[in-house]
């Protein structure tokens, strides 16, 4: 994800959403923020996200992005979630029903996933982000 951080507030944003989106919305702010005890943040226009880490690739890329975010969009939810590749698809099948990308997860509607399941997705996230960078932590 390369968004700047943006100063629009996020109620500002979450008014824009129809009433289904800002309620699953809501849901997944309360429970990101439990789990990373960290204040939900507006990446860019619609990315709602949590903690912040500098990343550089050996392509020399570089910048700057949340740990764990989401993304209440109009056509699904977005979960943006970066977990090791032999934990992945195991988690993704103890989630529910549910798409995926790499880092992306796709999620029609919160009452098809077990959100215990992405509890846990979102802390081993956490965790995984920060063992690749710990200066961050």
């Amino acid at each position: 994800m390369q968004y700047a951080k943006k100063d629009t507030r996020l109620d500002d944003y979450l008014v824009t959403l129809d009433s289904k989106r800002q309620a699953d919305g809501k849901i997944l702010i309360d429970l990101f923020e439990e789990v990373t005890s960290h204040p939900s943040v507006l990446w860019g226009d619609s990315i709602i996200g949590y903690g912040e880490y500098h990343y550089k690739y050996e392509s020399g890329l570089e910048g700057d992005s949340s740990i764990v975010a989401f993304s209440p969009r109009k056509a699904k939810l977005s979960i943006y979630l970066y977990l090791p590749e032999e934990e992945r698809e195991r988690w993704l099948k103890r989630l529910g029903k549910c798409t995926s990308g790499k880092l992306c997860i796709y999620v029609n509607q919160l009452k098809d996933i077990d959100l215990d399941v992405l509890r846990h997705m979102i802390k081993r996230s956490w965790e995984a982000v920060l063992e690749l960078y710990p200066e961050h932590g």
